[in-house]
């Protein structure tokens, strides 16, 4: 064998030598490249993970967010009205007060005409059966007013109390000291803590 085949086939071994270096480096890339891939891919399944369990999150909370907005809407609501029902019951008793506090003056001239009646009556017709029927109607009115609140005021022997007494004259007594009322001129009556109709009555001077 002549040396130029020796060198030629020596030349090819080294050719392929070096083929065979470059395709095993060529496949060590492109597993190092498949490897570096795979966890960029697990990195970013990872992100669109949180991302969506953010959004997921964010979404929870306006939920919640407008949960305890509607409650405290619901709640303003609530309280409003009961305020508003507070306020009609409250209006209605005071329109009841008035009402009856009217109709109240208008019945007391009448129990005044009856204790004037029932005063002149003489002391030989004070057993008749037509006094004694007056006599219970009377009583029977006064009965009625004191069940719904209606109560007379007491004038003789107290202190002078302009919220309760009218004084219209002043009196001298022996019995009563200054300020004391002596007489009862016209019976004064309260409804519950209201007053109707102020005692006329005379005060000691």
């Amino acid at each position: 064998m002549s040396d130029k085949k020796k060198e030629e086939e020596v030349l090819e071994e080294v050719l392929e030598d070096l083929e065979k270096d470059a395709a095993d480096q060529a496949e060590k890339k492109k597993d190092t490249s498949k490897d570096k891939e795979e966890p960029k891919k697990e990195e970013k399944a990872e992100k669109t993970e949180k991302k969506s369990g953010f959004k997921k999150k964010e979404k929870k909370d306006k939920k919640d967010e407008k949960i305890e907005e509607l409650t405290d809407q619901v709640k303003r609501q609530m309280a409003e009205f009961d305020n508003f029902r507070k306020r009609t019951e409250k209006e209605k008793t005071q329109m009841f007060e008035t009402g009856a506090k009217s109709v109240i003056e208008k019945i007391l001239p009448v129990i005044d005409n009856f204790e004037r009646g029932l005063a002149a009556v003489p002391e030989d017709e004070k057993d008749s059966a037509f006094v004694d029927g007056m006599d219970k109607v009377y009583r029977q009115m006064l009965t009625e007013l004191d069940a719904i609140g209606v109560k007379p005021i007491e004038a003789v022997g107290k202190e002078f109390d302009p919220e309760f007494h009218n004084a219209v004259m002043q009196v001298e007594s022996e019995e009563y000291d200054s300020g004391i009322v002596a007489q009862e001129l016209q019976k004064g009556y309260i409804y519950h803590d209201s007053v109707v109709r102020h005692s006329m009555v005379a005060v000691v001077q």
